[in-house]
């Protein structure tokens, strides 16, 4: 199985951020998320051996999400300083991993995010990849979920652990399928975002409505045969411009101007001594025996001919 691991990189950094206490390397630099992210990059490397990486980024200017609703996201506070460095450090730990970075101005992480999936997806066979797993702790992503080719792993308990969602998992945790979410978040809006949906659904309301009728359109084209209590057939009524905002709001777009070329996600390899230096002068200890075990396994692969094949127990970064 060839794997393609994509990486929402703000996401997982801000998540290892509030979850692990402050560290400072021997300069004095924070390095706690940077750590915690590390960590959890080497976890998912020893579980599922991709042949391909992708670090997905956020950029700092509005996107097209701030066009369309002033409100987006305003509510979220400014970013702490000591976060915003780590992204520049973890940036550069990936570099050192050869992963390609990519970001798009206008757009979210999601978006890149959903861009990679459509590229590779309709060119499997050229891109030498069978599956896709988007690592992440944003659930906006469970909408991109597709049985037997896109996965999302998504952490809990911290970053110890973490959960693979396909398409019935999403269903088991949301009530809804994964082409599903986005009419969900239309009807519910979302909190953290700062949207509204329709004023007067919540949750069950808008889980029983889907299951009825399949998709947003489709219960505004039989809203008013639906057999549906007068203050629902109303708070849709009224409510309906917000939930087409809404979806176009929760929507993961998957036309960002990027490119992906394939011998950047074909065959997973890095330049040892360079992490390893990196990985000193940030005072990684504990990481740097572990990026020399999986130096020495991926090197012993290598002259046998089958690189992609690591062994989980010859490689065990985490006894």
């Amino acid at each position: 199985m060839n794997r393609l691991l994509i990486l929402d990189t703000h996401a997982l950094l801000y998540r290892s951020y509030h979850a692990l206490p402050p560290l400072t390397s021997p300069e004095g630099l924070p390095v706690g998320a940077v750590y915690g992210f590390l960590s959890m990059f080497l976890k998912l490397f020893s579980e599922f051996h991709p042949v391909g990486i992708v670090a997905a980024f956020d950029r700092p200017e509005p996107t097209f999400r701030n066009h369309l609703y002033a409100e987006y996201q305003a509510q979220r506070p400014k970013a702490d300083e000591d976060f915003v460095r780590q992204i520049l450090l973890v940036k550069d730990v990936l570099s050192a991993f050869r992963i390609p970075l990519r970001d798009a101005v206008g757009y979210e992480a999601d978006d890149v995010i959903g861009t990679i999936v459509r590229i590779v997806s309709k060119q499997k066979k050229q891109y030498g990849i069978d599956q896709i797993i988007i690592v992440t702790g944003d659930r906006d992503i469970l909408q991109l979920v597709r049985d037997h080719d896109v996965y999302v792993y998504m952490p809990i308990k911290g970053l110890s652990e973490g959960k693979l969602y396909g398409e019935d998992d999403v269903a088991h945790r949301l009530g809804v399928r994964p082409s599903q979410v986005v009419d969900f978040k239309a009807l519910c809006g979302d909190s953290s975002d700062n949207y509204k949906g329709v004023a007067g659904i919540g949750p069950k309301t808008a889980i029983s409505l889907l299951h009825e009728y399949g998709s947003l359109e489709a219960i505004y084209m039989h809203l008013e045969e639906a057999r549906l209590s007068n203050k629902i057939k109303c708070a849709l009524r009224e409510g309906k411009d917000h939930a087409l905002l809404a979806k176009s709001l929760a929507m993961i777009r998957t036309d960002t101007p990027i490119d992906l070329k394939k011998e950047e996600i074909s065959s997973f390899s890095f330049d040892a001594n360079q992490a390893i230096q990196l990985f000193y002068k940030l005072g990684f200890v504990s990481l740097v025996k572990r990026i020399m075990k999986l130096d020495a396994v991926k090197n012993s692969q290598e002259e046998q001919g089958d690189a992609h094949m690591i062994n989980r127990n010859q490689l065990d970064l985490f006894p």
